[in-house]
């Protein structure tokens, strides 16, 4: 079935970041063509606030990437959150920050290391959206990395602050912005040097992100690409008016504000995109877990009396082979209602909740008196638990077809640590001769699951005195 195009959007990369390209490029045109609209606010508040929002959207997007980066150590994780890292710390230490003191005191302040914090962390972005995605980084070498950057960060910081007085305004302060209804390219040529360096490396970011997320459905860089055109597009604006350095909120702050909201968007969806693949692999596991159960206890039974009825066909049929059958026939239907119990139970159902009603549904079964003492605070795993309600219902059918017992109890205890099944049946002798006699095919699985899951299975019984079955805990 043809795909349709609103799925087309949300699938492919290229097509998204065509479409952002094409509103901002309207955008910017807009913005020259119509002289007559408003496109400039003198807010220095407003300033701030988005200062401060980039800024901490830009920080939680970095912790994020930082999850994946724990798991794949990928040099291109890395360089992305010290990007981000970088860019933050010039939005609200060296801009937000120092704007509200400028503000509370009537004075300007030095933007210059902003400046170079922020081109710190455009070449970083872009050098991520070049280097090879397979490309790993092993610890010390991340640690040197990291220390290098936070070292210019620190380094720039402190010159720009130690030396703004020496420095000279990043925007002309005699000169008046206005409305912004033409350009005015009266940013210092450094600035305007810095901007068109950010316009042709975002670029690079915007080409190398989208492609890499067509070739290998990455989700968040998906969303990169596209953001890295926002933010293209915000450079060529602030060469056009000067707005990022100056009190003045303009339409490259909106475009600006457009590329963190993007990469939060893509932040979302990475983390939509994990809870899904963690949910489908919560379900194949659990598919994986029905399939060996019913081929280990329901495909087992039929198998083997599908094999005894083949035996017994064409010849009388004895005591001991209808008692074989009728024994396989019990285990099968016993693993049929087991597995549809686990399907209709809760997941986060306590292990003792569940060994009672297994407790409880058995006795009803085989109209035996079964009492249990079971201590709640013994931890048992979902796959533990699973194992030990199979030697349970074992137990109790070979304590009620061999045995013939009246009564049987279950008890489950912290110390030590064991589950014990104890029937006050006719017994038997322990030797390998008799245990076949007496439910040896049940007796060899019991031993089979408790050594899996790590514990010691231990089987006492004489004739007249009953059975014990002690399952000891790992």
């Amino acid at each position: 079935m043809p795909s349709t195009g609103s799925g087309n959007f949300r699938r492919s990369p290229t097509l998204l970041t065509a479409w952002v390209v094409l509103l901002a490029a309207v955008a910017t045109l807009a913005v020259v063509t119509v002289p007559f609209l408003r496109f400039a606010y003198r807010a220095p508040a407003l300033h701030v606030a988005l200062e401060t929002a980039n800024a901490l959207i830009a920080l939680l997007v970095a912790y994020l990437v930082y999850g994946r980066f724990r798991q794949s150590r990928r040099t291109q994780e890395l360089l992305v959150i010290l990007a981000l890292c970088s860019v933050a710390v010039a939005n609200l230490l060296l801009t937000a920050v120092p704007s509200v003191v400028a503000i509370s005191r009537g004075e300007d302040f030095d933007r210059w290391g902003a400046l170079g914090i922020r081109l710190l962390g455009t070449l970083l972005l872009a050098a991520a959206a070049l280097v090879p995605r397979r490309a790993a980084v092993d610890p010390s070498r991340a640690g040197r990395l990291v220390l290098g950057v936070v070292g210019l960060v620190a380094t720039v910081g402190v010159a720009g602050t130690i030396w703004a007085d020496r420095l000279p305004p990043t925007v002309d302060p005699s000169v008046a912005l206005g409305d912004a209804t033409r350009p005015l390219l009266v940013a210092h040529p450094a600035v305007l040097v810095v901007h068109a360096l950010g316009v042709v490396l975002y670029g690079i970011g915007a080409v190398a992100f989208t492609r890499q997320a067509a070739r290998t459905r990455d989700e968040l860089f998906r969303w990169v690409g596209a953001a890295c055109v926002l933010a293209a597009f915000a450079r060529v604006h602030y060469l056009l008016y000067a707005s990022l350095y100056s009190d003045y909120v303009y339409t490259g702050d909106v475009l600006r504000l457009g590329f963190y909201l993007l990469l939060l968007v893509g932040a979302a969806r990475e983390i939509e995109s994990y809870w899904q693949l963690r949910t489908r692999a919560a379900v194949l596991e659990d598919r994986r877990r029905m399939a060996r159960d019913l081929h280990d206890g329901l495909a087992q039974e039929l198998s083997y009396l599908w094999s005894q009825s083949r035996a017994l066909a064409g010849s009388a049929p004895d005591a001991a082979a209808v008692e074989r059958i009728g024994g396989a026939a019990g285990r099968a239907l016993d693993e049929a209602r087991r597995a549809i119990a686990a399907l209709t139970r809760p997941l986060d159902e306590p292990f003792v909740r569940i060994l009672q009603q297994v407790v409880d549904d058995l006795g009803g079964r085989y109209d035996v008196k079964l009492k249990t003492d079971l201590d709640p605070t013994v931890p048992v795993s979902p796959q533990h638990g699973e194992a030990l309600v199979r030697i349970v219902t074992e137990a109790v059918r070979n304590a009620v077809r061999h045995g013939r017992a009246d009564e049987i109890e279950v008890s489950l205890t912290a110390a030590p640590r064991c589950l014990t099944i104890r029937d006050d049946g006719r017994g038997f002798s322990t030797g390998p001769l008799a245990a076949g006699r007496a439910g040896g095919f049940g007796l060899t699985s019991m031993r089979e699951r408790a050594r899996a899951m790590g514990a010691e299975l231990a089987v006492t019984s004489s004739p007249g005195v009953g059975t014990t079955v002690l399952v000891t805990l790992p």
